[in-house]
C-alpha cells in the first residue's frame, strides 16, 4: 500500500525543531493579522471622526465657537486634540507672566512647540505595531526555510537508512518539507503588503496633521482666516 502524504502526515513525523517552527510561524501570522484588523478598523474610524470635525471647524464663525464646541462634546480625534492644544495654549499663555519659562519667546514660540509636540505624539501612536508587521514580513520567509533545510535533511536521512532512494520515495519528503517555505511566504506576503500600506497611510495623515497645525498657528496668532486647499 502507497503511503499517504501530505502536511498531516510530515506534522506526524517531525520532530521538536520543526514543530517549533511551525508554532514561530503560526505566532507571526496570528500577530500579524490581529494588527493587520485592528489597525484598519482603527484607521478609518479616525479617518471618519477627523473628517467630521474638521467640517464642524471650518464652518465655525470663530475660534472662540470652536472652543466651547470642543468643551461641550468630547474629543475623538488628533484633529480635536490639537485644536484644543492650541487654543488652551493660547489662553494659557496670555494669562502667564511672560518671565516663566512657558511663556519664553511669546504666543509664537510656545504655540509652535505645542503643536510640534501634538504632532510628535501622533506620530508615535500611528507607528504602533509596525516593527512586528516589518518583523513578520522580513523573518518568515526565513524561519520557514530553515523549517524546510531541517525537514529535507531528515527525510534524507531516513531514506538513507532504509536504503530505498529512488525518486518516489525522495520526492514525498523533499515535497513535504517544502510546505514550510510555502507558510513561511504566506505569512510574509500579508505582512508586508499590510506594512506598506500602513506607512503609506500615515505619510498622508501626518501630511495632513501638519498643515492643520499650520493652519492653527496662523489663526491663533494672526487671527485672520487662513486659505485652505
Amino acid at each position: 500500500m502507497e503511503q499517504e502524504l501530505g502536511f498531516a502526515h510530515f506534522l506526524a513525523h517531525t520532530d521538536g525543531v520543526g514543530r517549533l517552527v511551525l508554532a514561530a510561524l503560526l505566532l507571526l501570522s496570528v500577530a500579524s493579522w490581529y494588527l493587520i484588523v485592528t489597525r484598519a478598523l482603527a484607521n478609518t474610524l479616525a479617518q471618519r471622526r477627523a473628517a467630521n470635525f474638521l467640517a464642524g471647524f471650518w464652518d465655525a464663525p470663530s475660534l472662540q465657537d470652536v472652543s466651547r464646541a470642543l468643551a461641550e462634546q468630547p474629543v475623538d480625534n488628533v484633529f480635536a486634540e490639537l485644536a484644543q492644544q492650541a487654543l488652551q495654549a493660547a489662553g494659557d499663555c496670555a494669562g502667564q507672566s511672560p518671565h516663566k519659562l512657558a511663556a519664553a519667546g511669546g504666543l509664537g514660540e510656545f504655540l509652535t512647540r505645542v503643536l510640534r509636540n501634538g504632532i510628535d505624539q501622533e506620530a508615535a501612536r500611528v507607528e504602533h505595531g509596525l516593527t512586528v508587521l516589518a518583523s513578520a514580513g522580513s523573518a518568515a520567509p526565513y524561519v520557514g526555510l530553515f523549517g524546510t533545510v531541517w525537514g529535507i535533511y531528515h527525510a534524507l536521512v531516513q531514506i538513507g537508512l532504509s536504503g530505498q532512494g529512488t525518486l518516489d520515495k525522495v520526492a514525498g519528503p523533499v515535497g513535504e518539507a517544502l510546505i514550510m517555505t510555502a507558510l513561511g511566504l504566506a505569512v510574509a506576503i500579508p505582512a508586508v503588503l499590510a506594512y506598506n500600506a500602513f506607512n503609506r497611510r500615515n505619510r498622508i495623515w501626518l501630511a495632513r496633521l501638519d498643515a492643520f497645525a499650520h493652519d492653527l498657528y496662523v489663526l491663533t496668532t494672526v487671527g485672520a482666516p487662513v486659505r485652505r486647499n
